[in-house]
């Protein structure tokens, strides 16, 4: 494989990776607390040693997708009703215990288990501020949720939901729509604003990720079609310098 193919290839395979990112980003435009993802491209530096310097000298330039980062901008808030329905407005995460371990979520569609534990759309305990489950009883029928997180009935205050922010948000990792999990330490916020009632949408802007989808298309075409020309021209080459075999 020649240099400008090679390079060619892996701008494809970046441009690619950026196509899956945006897509599922569209994917998710309704998933309640989705954050939109991005990928962030660099080059990747090879240096020439025991050849020729190319035009340009002896560093060639690859593209690479080297990562990717989430907007952290909240998404919209809209009201449901639902008393167990929680929003966040501003940072933090909730947190949920999971089959995998403890995991970090912004979506707050919660319920009750029929044991009575607040959970998550999935099911998963919502942990409160010492990182246990939030029991409720068959008495507790006026659930009010305080902006601190605190939850409290008729007959008194129940626990109070816990909002932690991860010390490396950029560490965290993406288990499944909602749900990212760290290895770095988490803390408390000192002062979560919670919404009952109310969930917090998607902060994906579909029209900006559509027109984003239909430029990278673009660019994957342009890159295609010149490294089919590049075959192309090393075929006509290959024509001229190399006599007709004869039959």
């Amino acid at each position: 494989m020649d240099l400008t193919t090679a390079i060619a290839l892996s701008r494809l395979m970046a441009q690619e990776r950026d196509l899956a990112v945006t897509a599922n980003n569209l994917a998710n435009a309704n998933t309640p607390g989705y954050k939109t993802t991005r990928v962030l491209f660099s080059d990747w530096l090879e240096r020439q040693s025991g050849t020729t310097a190319p035009p340009g000298g002896h560093v060639v330039a690859f593209a690479q997708d080297r990562a990717t980062w989430r907007d952290p901008h909240p998404g919209a808030i809209s009201q449901t009703g639902n008393p167990l329905d929680v929003a966040l407005s501003g940072h933090g995460y909730f947190t949920v215990q999971t089959p995998s371990g403890p995991l970090l979520t912004r979506d707050g569609r919660f319920s009750l288990a029929p044991g009575g534990t607040l959970t998550d759309s999935s099911g998963d305990q919502v942990l409160d501020t010492g990182g246990q489950p939030i029991q409720l009883s068959p008495s507790d029928t006026t659930i009010t949720i305080a902006a601190d997180g605190t939850i409290s009935s008729e007959n008194g205050k129940l626990g109070q939901i816990g909002v932690v922010r991860p010390t490396r948000p950029m560490a965290m990792k993406a288990v499944g729509g909602t749900l990212y999990s760290t290895a770095a330490p988490t803390a408390p916020v000192r002062a979560p604003h919670l919404v009952q009632g109310a969930i917090e949408g998607s902060n994906v802007q579909p029209i900006t990720e559509l027109t984003h989808m239909m430029n990278s298309e673009r660019q994957f075409q342009f890159v295609t079609q010149l490294v089919q020309a590049e075959a192309d021209r090393h075929q006509g080459a290959i024509d001229k310098l190399l006599p007709p075999q004869a039959a």
